[in-house]
């Protein structure tokens, strides 16, 4: 039987390999670590360093060049990365939104009849296939996050690849580390 056996109690008399500290020895040793000589502006300095550091991680790994440790919460974990690869593969019609809608703007602005009446029909076409684009990729993403990770807890990952489909793919944070096309 070894010496250092855990499963079996130390004997309170046994030897523990080094001297018991006097008391006054302890008590200023806990004070000393405790009695640090910080002031309350050198502390803030030091807690604003390290925000800054964290901050400067954090935007590193959102352009695609730091560690996923670094991610905020909410984008940190393989079947987020899933959910952002599958929608970074695929071309979605929300992500032209913003472009369309100043198109359709000008057509409404021109004081044409006809362009009017072609800004509004584009206006109801532009939401319609956003929506069905976002149930199709909504319905298609369940089906392989339950393939992908049977068991698992995907809450959130739908919501979060739809509003990342929203957004214009340059504009998109964390960039996007799949090409169009490619399979997640």
């Amino acid at each position: 039987m070894s010496l250092t056996d855990s499963t079996m109690p130390r004997d309170p008399q046994a030897p523990k390999g080094r001297p018991t500290p006097k008391r006054s020895e302890s008590q200023t040793q806990r004070r000393s670590v405790a009695n640090t000589s910080m002031t309350r502006k050198d502390a803030s300095k030091r807690q604003r360093d390290e925000r800054r550091l964290a901050m400067e991680k954090q935007r590193q790994a959102l352009s695609g060049r730091g560690s996923e440790r670094d991610l905020p919460l909410r984008d940190r974990g393989p079947i987020r990365k899933f959910g952002r690869d599958y929608v970074d593969s695929r071309i979605n019609i929300a992500e032209f939104f913003l472009p369309l809608a100043v198109v359709i703007l000008v057509l409404s602005v021109v004081q044409i009849p006809a362009l009017q009446n072609i800004a509004l029909l584009l206006w109801l076409v532009v939401i319609v296939l956003i929506v069905v684009d976002s149930f199709w990729s909504v319905f298609k993403l369940r089906k392989l996050l339950a393939e992908r990770f049977p068991g698992q807890d995907t809450k959130g990952t739908v919501r979060y690849a739809l509003m990342r489909s929203l957004q214009m793919r340059r504009l998109r944070l964390p960039k996007p580390l799949v090409k169009r096309g490619e399979r997640p």
